[in-house]
């Protein structure tokens, strides 16, 4: 990544997950304003939060969860870890369609090693199942990484899941498209800016082109192995008519039975409900972060 170059007048760098021709670009560039970002690859997730957080990048793109797979587990904890240096500025939804691709024209009964991303295989299981039942899954960095490395490669008997915006960048040839179990298959990435900036959002696409906030937060407490504890914080949005449409629980990496709780609020932060709530939450629990308080994307088309 180029520390010292400076992106075109009128744009900000926004790191992504790459390299080219990821579903991190494509949210990017579908969900960003024409012109507004000047989109910068990076080699895994960390790395892209990490330039955002050091000053490389002005903004990053992240996957947070996906419709059929659930959340991605590095963008949670990472955000866990930084609240108080990265905050979650926007959303957009992507429609996601994957791909085999290989360096060349093959039979699937010849392919014995499959490459892609490790939240891919999960999404293309009934494919895999049935036209590969016996190919390896290799993981790579990246969907766009798994398609370099094949053409690259140029084994005839390796094939990749990606995007065709891949195969069409690395010269890698299509051998079925669609290979997802769900056509309704969609991934959810939040942009993220540094705390400081936080206030100046995201240049979305359609920014306003929906009126509902969404408030991301996470907590934990000591209380949490007492009964009750966790229905006694979910309280504090009921007892306020505030809608979760997200909870779950991911373990802190200190002892056993040590967990984090990750929920996403159908309001905005800035809503005295919201305020009340947040507060009479810090009263049961040793931490609670706002990861960030933005706009809900429109639904993907």
């Amino acid at each position: 990544m180029d520390r010292t170059a400076e992106p075109p007048a009128g744009r900000v760098r926004a790191a992504f997950l790459g390299p080219a021709g990821t579903f991190s670009e494509e949210a990017l560039l579908a969900s960003a304003a024409p012109g507004a970002v000047e989109p910068v690859p990076a080699a895994s997730i960390y790395e892209a939060v990490t330039s955002l957080r050091e000053g490389r990048c002005e903004l990053a793109i992240v996957p947070i969860e996906n419709s059929l797979e659930g959340s991605i587990n590095v963008t949670l904890d990472l955000l866990a870890e930084r609240a108080a240096e990265v905050q979650i500025v926007g959303e957009a939804l992507l429609r996601v369609r994957h791909s085999l691709i290989a360096a060349g024209e093959v039979p699937l009964t010849e392919i014995a090693t499959v490459v892609s991303h490790p939240q891919v295989p999960g999404q293309c299981t009934r494919f895999l199942r049935g036209e590969l039942p016996g190919a390896e899954i290799v993981p790579a960095a990246s969907t766009a990484e798994a398609v370099r490395s094949v053409v690259a490669a140029g084994d005839p008997h390796v094939a990749a899941l990606g995007t065709t915006l891949a195969a069409k960048i690395y010269g890698a040839t299509v051998l079925r498209e669609g290979v997802e179990d769900r056509s309704d298959n969609e991934t959810r990435f939040v942009w993220l800016a540094r705390a400081q900036d936080a206030a100046r959002g995201a240049p979305l696409r359609d920014a306003g082109a929906t009126a509902r906030r969404r408030c991301s937060i996470v907590f934990w407490g000591a209380g949490a192995d007492h009964a009750g504890w966790l229905v006694r914080c979910l309280g504090e949005f009921a007892e306020r008519d505030i809608n979760l449409t997200k909870i779950e629980s991911r373990p802190r990496r200190e002892a056993m039975g040590s967990y984090m709780f990750f929920a996403d609020l159908d309001r905005g932060v800035d809503e005295e409900p919201v305020r009340a709530a947040l507060d009479g939450l810090r009263g049961v629990c040793e931490e609670v972060r706002v990861l960030g308080s933005y706009a809900a994307a429109a639904p993907s088309a």
